[in-house]
């Protein structure tokens, strides 16, 4: 069985990683384990962290679960990225990834906008801690956007913020994650280009791999 981890942003990415991801890839013959960042409020420290992990574990593969929004000005990319969100976010993560270049087990990854936003791929999924009116305003806000990775990117209007704002008891470890894994990986993919690219290149790893031995 092959091991893949993910470094990710924070606990609700870590929980999605465990509860729903890992289930996922189990069947491929894939064991999934989510790492915890050493921190995100600077590119070298996600530099250092990458470094460390790839080297220590080099027979793993390791993949990221980091935020667009929020992303260190330094980060490779980040200021000269032009076109639309889901051009810019390819931008980085290449210039990243050849900064990177001598780390050959790293699939480096970035969530658009933050996880928050895969939860707009099925607003009735909030049906257990929303009431109608709340449901209402959450279907507003998915349907004025091409897909979930395009609700705005700043600190008022970020998916998590809105949420927040329509249902203030919302948990985003505990809520965050169930509601994930009710609405799955396949809905969020179906809603989410940049997501579902960053899926399938992890199934097509695990098919050349698995094919491989």
């Amino acid at each position: 069985m092959k091991r893949l981890l993910v470094y990710c942003e924070g606990p609700t990415e870590e929980s999605f990683v465990k509860t729903v991801l890992a289930p996922y890839f189990l069947g491929m013959n894939i064991f999934v384990t989510p790492i915890g960042a050493g921190g995100v409020s600077k590119y070298s420290i996600i530099k250092k962290e990458l470094t460390r992990i790839c080297k220590s574990d080099p027979t793993a593969t390791i993949t990221t679960m980091l935020d667009y929004y929020g992303l260190p000005n330094d980060t490779p990319g980040a200021v000269t990225a032009s076109g639309t969100i889901h051009e810019k976010t390819a931008q980085i993560e290449a210039a990243v990834e050849k900064d990177l270049s001598e780390l050959s087990n790293l699939f480096f990854n970035l969530t658009i906008h933050e996880f928050e936003g895969l939860l707009f791929s099925n607003t009735i999924a909030f049906e257990s801690i929303a009431t109608d009116k709340q449901l209402a305003i959450l279907k507003t806000i998915r349907e004025g956007f091409e897909t979930p990775e395009h609700i705005n990117n700043s600190y008022d209007t970020a998916p998590s913020k809105r949420i927040i704002k329509i249902i203030p008891s919302y948990s985003k470890v505990a809520d965050g994650t169930i509601l994930a894994e009710r609405i799955g990986i396949d809905v969020i993919s179906s809603q989410c280009p940049h997501f579902r690219k960053w899926i399938e290149k992890l199934v097509t790893w695990a098919k050349v791999d698995v094919y491989s031995n």
